[in-house]
């Protein structure tokens, strides 16, 4: 019985890499059983793509427009079955020496055939990125959050939230359109998003684009306190008796 063909996606933001890229692996056909399952210039279309047509492989470059190859393969961990990832690279050697500590698989450019061959011989054997990994690797901030709803992994642009609230195992993530639930580390988010967010509360960061003011409340039993009023979303959010010097700082204190 022949082997099954290994499917891969081919993910950069230039159409001549991308050209490259499959001349090469039909080159490489000869050889290993294979088949492109599809191109994308970026990691928002991959991720599309592989809802429609799943990849054991990704070749995907770093620098891309929207997103980048390291920031795709941090979501591409939300899938039922994540593809192994290699990244291919213009980095000079110098550049490339923490994809070599962390046992990160790459391609310099121009990828020649034989080490192209030799990467994608080795791929049965690999396992997606861990997260630790992805972690040690130099990386911009995320300009995306990504959930799992039905199966499905859903992006949300960092630039619509509206605050990020811990719920138990949970962080709710608010835009101004609806709420979506996602599981990652509240303090983690604070230091990746850090001039982005302002912390009002131990469970919130708000963004600081969305803050409209602040507003003083009492609640029955007369105690006294901040509520951030925000742009977009009609619900406020309490401000914390340690946070407060942020309505002091902010000097935007709200009459609505």
């Amino acid at each position: 019985m022949s082997e099954p063909a290994l499917r891969v996606l081919i993910v950069d933001d230039e159409a001549p890499a991308r050209r490259r890229l499959r001349d090469l692996l039909d080159d490489c056909s000869a050889t290993l059983p294979l088949a492109v399952v599809g191109e994308a210039q970026n990691g928002c279309e991959a991720l599309d793509l592989l809802h429609g047509a799943p990849a054991d492989l990704l070749l995907t470059d770093i620098h891309m427009p929207d997103m980048d190859g390291i920031e795709l393969a941090r979501h591409l961990l939300k899938l039922s079955h994540p593809p192994v990832v290699i990244f291919t690279t213009a980095f000079h050697e110098h550049a490339v020496q923490a994809f070599e500590v962390n046992a990160v698989d790459y391609l310099m450019k121009p990828v020649r055939a034989q080490r192209l061959l030799s990467a994608l011989q080795k791929v049965p054997r690999l396992k997606p990125l861990a997260a630790d990994k992805l972690a040690q690797l130099p990386a911009a901030a995320r300009r995306y959050l990504s959930v799992t709803e039905r199966s499905r992994v859903l992006l949300v642009p960092v630039e619509d939230i509206v605050y990020l609230k811990a719920e138990l195992k949970y962080i709710t993530i608010r835009t101004a359109q609806r709420e979506y639930l996602l599981e990652e580390s509240l303090t983690k988010l604070e230091s990746e998003f850090g001039n982005r967010f302002v912390r009002v509360h131990r469970n919130c960061l708000v963004a600081r684009d969305f803050i409209r003011g602040f507003e003083r409340r009492v609640n029955g039993d007369g105690d006294a306190h901040w509520e951030v009023v925000l742009n977009d979303v009609p619900e406020t959010v309490p401000v914390s008796r340690r946070q407060q010097f942020v309505v002091r700082e902010s000097g935007r204190v709200s009459t609505v």
